[in-house]
């Protein structure tokens, strides 16, 4: 029997609500803290703290909500897309940042990480000002599910890797959300993710304490990090500062995450059931995206971008109620002030990841699929199928991007930011598009561009 969809959590009580919290909380863990880990390399040992974002995730994820009208169930985690500007800061030593220490520098990239997430800001009033019916029409479904397919596919190799590491766990892991999701009764049918992650962590615990280790010889679970780490501390936040050239390095990556944002939204939308870009509106979750962005560097920490981990998480359980997103950031913020706790999640193995994160990303792949087939898409036009295959294409072939200078400044598109505009692009010039978002449902079903083919009876099997 299918699950029916939880709007209102209240009605599983207050303890279930805290369990669903902490299941969002575990699926945002890894990839958010990967980040500030990843820009500490480049930084030798001077960059991001995890404890500063983990709070600026927290806390922008409840700015969002409230720009949102508390209406939209998205988790907002820190963001892959400028760890190729952190690099490129990390490296410059011409003008002002000959001589610094990496330390020195760490500042200026969050500036330019303010000024990108002030760009989400002109974006948004664009859309207020000309109306998201006329944005949308550059958006329809063939341009949105195949990026949304491509926002999954493109984070497969991630699961791969993680889940080299050690098959058994990842297997484990994988297996254990598999049988909760479908076979799972009550509670737990709706918390697979977390007993996924629970179940293979005490079999990794067990494991290590008998002197497995993984395939490659390392230690399957490393506690150097938990025992050094303090009980309590605050998160240690640095103010920005601002440069041209730095700015001219992160800003443009905005083009990028807002292009993402927007699919992120459609993925929401089409998980969901209900048409977030339309109310609350595209523009107020993209000023809450970009607030939240800009106050996060101003702070010292990482950008913002809504979580394709925690969509998964939303269509896995069926609970679509935002206020449990609200608790998974309040955890998150708990968190970022208990380092000790935050090291003991953090000794998570990565296989441990790679093995949810199987289903997560292939999740939100389906929902992409499944946004063209209600949609009814038509790909026996050859306009759709030349906007669909260059966006695939684009978004899983440019794996490293594609940069360009502008000046003395090195700037890297990524692959989805790639895909977004080709989309946009081919599908405003090439002849034959008429979509008009929201205007007249039954003629966009009819031309297979419907954002809600549903919504008249008729059309029912």
């Amino acid at each position: 029997m299918e699950q029916q969809p939880i709007r209102d959590a209240k009605t599983l009580g207050v303890p279930k609500m805290l369990i669903l919290g902490l299941q969002h909380m575990f699926a945002m863990f890894g990839a958010t803290i990967l980040v500030p880990i990843l820009v500490n390399l480049y930084f030798e040992g001077e960059g991001l703290s995890i404890q500063v974002t983990l709070i600026c995730a927290g806390l922008g994820t409840l700015f969002f909500h409230l720009c949102s009208k508390l209406k939209v169930p998205a988790f907002l985690g820190s963001s892959f897309a400028f760890l190729g500007g952190f690099q490129t800061v990390a490296n410059l030593d011409s003008g002002i940042f000959a001589g610094m220490t990496m330390g020195e520098k760490l500042p200026y990239a969050c500036g330019g990480i303010v000024v990108a997430g002030l760009l989400y800001l002109v974006l948004a009033l664009i859309i207020k000002l000309i109306g998201v019916k006329k944005v949308m029409r550059y958006l329809p479904p063939v341009v949105t599910g195949p990026m949304i397919i491509c926002i999954g596919l493109s984070l497969a190799p991630s699961a791969i890797n993680n889940a080299s590491t050690n098959w058994l766990l990842a297997f484990i892991a994988l297996a254990v959300i598999i049988v909760f999701n479908i076979w799972g009764k009550g509670m737990f049918k709706i918390i697979p993710i977390l007993m996924g992650v629970v179940i293979s962590y005490v079999v990794a615990l067990i494991l290590n304490a008998m002197g497995a280790t993984n395939p490659d010889g390392s230690a399957i679970i490393d506690f150097a990090s938990v025992q050094t780490a303090n009980w309590v501390g605050l998160p240690p936040f640095q103010i920005c500062k601002f440069n041209l050239t730095a700015i001219l390095v992160m800003a443009p990556i905005a083009l990028a995450t807002m292009m993402e944002h927007i699919g992120d939204m459609s993925a929401i939308s089409a998980t969901v059931g209900e048409n977030f870009i339309e109310e609350p509106g595209l523009h107020r979750t993209l000023i809450g995206d970009g607030v939240a962005t800009a106050l996060a560097g101003f702070f010292g920490g990482p950008a913002n971008t809504t979580y394709g981990e925690n969509t998964g998480v939303l269509e896995l359980s069926k609970v679509y109620d935002p206020k449990v997103i609200r608790i998974a950031a309040v955890y998150a913020i708990i968190l970022s002030f208990i380092p000790k706790m935050s090291a003991v999640i953090g000794s998570l193995p990565s296989a441990i990841v790679g093995g949810v994160s199987f289903v997560l990303y292939g999740m939100i792949s389906a929902i992409g699929v499944r946004n063209v087939v209600e949609n009814k898409v038509d790909f026996t036009k050859s306009r759709n199928l030349i906007i669909a295959a260059v966006i695939l294409v684009s978004g899983l072939g440019f794996t490293n991007g594609l940069t360009f200078n502008i000046g003395s400044a090195s700037i890297t598109l990524t692959g989805l930011a790639i895909a977004a505009l080709a989309g946009i692009i081919l599908n405003a010039i090439l002849p034959g598009n008429d979509y008009e978002f929201g205007k007249n449902i039954k003629g966009d079903i009819n031309r297979g561009l419907a954002m809600e083919p549903m919504e008249f009876p008729e059309e029912k099997k």
